[in-house]
């Protein structure tokens, strides 16, 4: 039993990669199609596989598809109205103007908390070309600082989908995740930056700015100041932490109304479209064509929408595996290898080696591991929050030519791919492994 039960889940997962990477399956399909055949081919209850399936899908729906619009809507205000631009000036401020890798890194690890780390690559881009020639660098040195410092928490802080997606997959509360994220996320940044300054540096690549010193000034002029562009990103989460922070056992808030009150707001659904709110006052003029179907708000949720329907996928995949038993056998096989941490971490970074997609990595692996929490050990709410970091973490390994990102960074920045795998694949190994022995040094710690 134990045998079929693991050469099955095999079977699935390999069926999930190749119907994605070779038969260009939609991973919403390709994971539906696998949770049948897994409940199939495990000898559930044809009855009991639908159930699965549907509850699985709509119990994800219901618990993250508004947080995920929420925060898409908030990433495409930040890109359009300019105010991803202003946050970069305002961080190469802080750094100075030589030290532009740091600032694209600090400023990659801002911008992707609530923007996918592919559009705010496009979007700084310019920005970061037109810099570096006047700092008399090489664009790869940059290039590599700003792509690893939106991969650092595009992967491991909500609300992010991926992220978000997982963390209602393992049943994790959203405010850790966001905490342990942040934490961990800094040293991958900073790992990402040394990479990009110690290796990436050797190699030389002509920036050839698009944009102008004056056009610099005409776009900074029309974008929002840098405190309205952070408050969508940091009110948030500020909300969700000090949610976490009411719920802890010691009760700090106490049990009264000032309590449900900051339940309320920091609920991750109040808090997202408070931050929506808030980007709505980003544009210069709001419009009615921005807040329309076809405006940035339609654009936005059509985004969305893609997300959701995986991640739903992903939880009726793991509903399936969890109902059918299979969960309880594995996991207390896998109990006995005792890598810890270091499991979701491998699988996660299995996954996202294989085919490509961070966010497809993220959601399989956390419904995969969702069933086995319990036999695996991780019960707690600190430790669920480890587990769905490290799945980002092995997320980030490797973006290399099955990775939309990949072909992103190597395009805008005039990469040749041997030059790609070079820098990109191997800053995101080294990114990814810095950022699971953090979080190994953290668990040895509080679990």
């Amino acid at each position: 039993m134990v045998l079929w039960s693991t050469v099955l889940l095999v079977l699935s997962i390999l069926f999930i990669i190749i119907s994605t990477v070779r038969w260009r399956l939609h991973p919403f399909l390709a994971l539906i199609f696998a949770a049948f055949i897994f409940g199939i081919f495990s000898g559930m209850k044809l009855s009991d596989i639908i159930s699965a399936v549907t509850g699985g899908f709509g119990g994800t729906v219901s618990s993250i598809g508004i947080v995920i619009v929420a925060g898409t809507i908030i990433g495409v205000f930040l890109e359009r109205s300019g105010g991803a631009f202003t946050m970069a000036e305002s961080v190469l401020k802080l750094t100075g103007k030589k030290n532009v890798p740091l600032a694209m890194s600090v400023t990659g690890y801002i911008v992707s908390i609530p923007v996918f780390c592919d559009s705010g690559f496009v979007i700084l881009n310019p920005l970061n070309k037109a810099l570096t020639k006047r700092a008399g660098l090489s664009l790869s040195t940059t290039a590599i600082a700003l792509s690893l410092g939106l991969y650092a928490t595009h992967t491991m802080v909500p609300p992010t989908p991926g992220p978000i997606a997982a963390a209602g997959n393992l049943g994790a509360d959203l405010g850790l995740v966001i905490l342990v994220g942040l934490i961990v996320a800094i040293p991958a940044m900073l790992a990402g930056w040394f990479f990009s300054i110690k290796y990436a540096s050797k190699t030389f690549i002509d920036p050839q700015p698009e944009l102008t010193e004056e056009e610099i000034a005409k776009k900074s002029k029309e974008a929002p100041r840098a405190l309205a562009a952070f408050l969508p990103i940091v009110v948030p989460l500020l909300l969700i932490l000090l949610k976490s922070i009411s719920d802890f056992p010691t009760k700090p808030f106490g049990n009264g109304a000032f309590r449900n009150f900051i339940g309320f707001l920091g609920n991750p659904v109040t808090a997202l479209l408070i931050g929506v709110l808030i980007a709505f006052a980003l544009p210069k003029k709001l419009t009615k064509d921005m807040v329309s179907m076809n405006g940035w708000i339609g654009q936005a949720v059509l985004s969305a929408g893609v997300i959701i329907l995986i991640t739903a996928a992903g939880g009726a995949f793991g509903r399936v595996l969890q109902n059918s038993g299979v969960a309880k056998i594995l996991g207390e096989q896998l109990a006995k290898t005792r890598l810890g941490i270091w499991l979701p971490f491998i699988i996660a970074a299995a996954i996202k080696t294989a085919q490509g997609s961070s966010t497809v990595s993220l959601i399989t692996t956390s419904a995969l591991l969702a069933p086995l929490l319990g036999s695996l050990g991780f019960t707690s709410n600190l430790a669920k929050a480890l587990v769905t970091v490290a799945i980002g973490a092995g997320s980030m390994v490797v973006s290399h030519a099955n990775d939309s990102y990949f072909w992103v960074v190597t395009q805008f920045s005039n990469m040749d791919v041997k030059t790609g795998y070079k820098l990109q694949t191997l800053g995101s190994l080294v990114q990814g492994l810095v950022s699971i022995v953090t979080i190994w040094i953290i668990s040895l710690v509080v679990l």
